[in-house]
């Protein structure tokens, strides 16, 4: 739950599996332009992101939990295609795969907080709803899968090019993997990309 980003090269693939685990320790976000290389995340509520730059033949897959989304692990990931493989805004494609929806994803007045602090505009991520355990009272829902389109708008990307899946991996949990609905053990959904 962090903006860090490995990118795979021949290095990472021929390094030991224990040389491996440890490259990919702690990282939430992988990149590459390896010809033929399936990468991918998994998750179960966070919300997934692909991006693929069909001229430089690179591609991301990005773990977008709401830690990375309030840091921007999004924007943060395209930044470094751009550094790395020249990937235009205007070539970039991108899904934004299942995962927890706003009318699911309550959170506490400190997660509000923070996306605030962070510069979120509100008014566009956040809506208040009968809290599930308590419908006399009402508690902030963000809009994960929103606030990860509009990183990918704030760096270019054309909104033609945002792939939004809809689903809700909360509503659909006999279908897709959901934490909050069945725990932290439930399986995990893997969401992976191929390129030329």
């Amino acid at each position: 739950h962090d903006i860090e980003c490995l990118e795979v090269t021949e290095d990472v693939l021929h390094a030991s599996p224990e040389q491996r685990q440890q490259l990919l320790e702690g990282k939430d976000a992988l990149m590459t332009s390896l010809s033929r290389l399936c990468i991918g995340v998994s998750t179960a509520d966070c919300i997934p992101v692909l991006l693929y730059d069909p001229r430089h033949h690179a591609k991301a897959a990005i773990h977008a939990g709401w830690r990375g989304t309030v840091s921007r692990i999004v924007k943060e990931t395209f930044r470094k295609m751009q550094r790395r493989y020249g990937t235009l805004p205007e070539d970039t494609l991108a899904v934004i795969g299942p995962g927890i929806s706003l009318k699911n994803f309550e959170v506490g007045q400190e997660v509000y907080d923070d996306f605030a602090a962070h510069g979120f505009d509100m008014s566009r991520i956040a809506r208040r709803f009968p809290c599930k355990n308590d419908s006399g009272q009402e508690k902030w829902h963000i809009n994960l899968p929103l606030c990860n389109q509009l990183q990918l708008e704030s760096v270019g990307v054309p909104r033609s090019h945002i792939q939004q899946s809809g689903i809700c991996t909360y509503d659909h949990d006999t279908d897709f993997f959901s934490a909050r609905r069945l725990g932290i053990h439930s399986g995990r959904i893997y969401t992976a990309i191929i390129g030329k």
